[in-house]
């Protein structure tokens, strides 16, 4: 009886420390909470009002004045020719990640072959090289080849630069389906490419989902291939577009909240449906 009275009071003291309010997480919380939130009040209030009243009276203070011209003008400047642009760029990597990576995951995770495990150790070099290595060497070849001041270039190396992230990615997701999965289709004389869609895209679909999310959100972020790659207007996109805000003797920082807020928002919409399918695939769950 005495075990029996013991093991009651442990559980309520584990249900009142459950209960109990933890003070020190709610405050960090609140901390990080500011940190995220004033910046973005700071750059919604000044794209709502003109260039000479925006820090009147500081950067945090209410809103004195309400007026759409910096996101009409915004839309003037060449901003619609850079979103399509920047769409076509996006949409083009996230296919060749979608036709690259699924194939190469599948075969990392069920080949034992000693050449396909050693060109996914050279491949994970990728991740180690940064882009600022190899701009230099990047720009006299797509020079090289006629590619220069074209959209192309500035797809293909953001689909190569993506491609061995995203294939880690895929292949922690499909470790996760079991052997037994696959035993049970061969015993039924699935074929290899049956047992591929058939059993380990439908299962990898949260790793998918963080493929695409994350080759989507690096094609539409990029800055540092389209400034070496492109030159001309015709192929400027959002992050080039920017920089007309900027002149010699000052930056139209109203002008340019509103571009930035006009260019985040697509890729915020799409980070904001499939975050929860994000933050599993980059923990390896995206087969459960």
């Amino acid at each position: 009886m005495a075990t029996k009275h013991e093991t009651g009071a442990v559980k309520i003291l584990k249900r009142r420390s459950l209960e109990r309010p933890n003070w020190a997480a709610g405050v960090l919380s609140t901390l990080w909470l500011l940190v995220v939130v004033v910046p973005l009040y700071i750059m919604v209030k000044a794209s709502i009002e003109d260039k000479p009243h925006y820090s009147e009276e500081g950067p945090l203070s209410l809103p004195t004045m309400f007026t759409l011209d910096n996101y009409t003008n915004a839309l003037d400047q060449g901003f619609l020719q850079a979103f399509i642009n920047t769409a076509i760029v996006t949409v083009s990597v996230v296919a060749i990640v979608l036709i690259v990576v699924p194939p190469l995951a599948f075969a990392i995770v069920r080949s034992r072959s000693k050449f396909v495990n050693g060109v996914f150790q050279i491949m994970l070099l990728g991740i180690a090289i940064p882009v600022q290595a190899i701009i230099v060497p990047l720009f006299f070849m797509i020079r090289s080849v006629g590619l220069y001041d074209n959209l192309i270039s500035v797809i293909v190396a953001s689909a190569a630069f993506s491609i061995p992230m995203c294939t880690i990615v895929l292949t922690a997701s499909m470790r996760q389906i079991t052997n037994e999965l696959y035993e049970a289709m061969s015993v039924d004389g699935a074929s290899v490419v049956r047992i591929f869609f058939q059993l380990t895209l439908p299962m990898s679909k949260s790793g998918l989902a963080t493929v695409i999310i994350y080759s989507a959100m690096g094609a539409w972020n990029n800055f540092m291939f389209p400034l070496i790659l492109t030159q001309s207007d015709s192929n400027r996109v959002l992050t080039l577009n920017l920089y007309q805000y900027q002149s010699q003797f000052g930056i139209d920082i109203p002008g340019m909240m509103a571009a930035v807020i006009l260019s985040v928002l697509p890729i915020l919409v799409v980070y904001f449906i499939g975050r929860r399918s994000l933050v599993d695939g980059m923990m390896g769950m995206g087969g459960k």
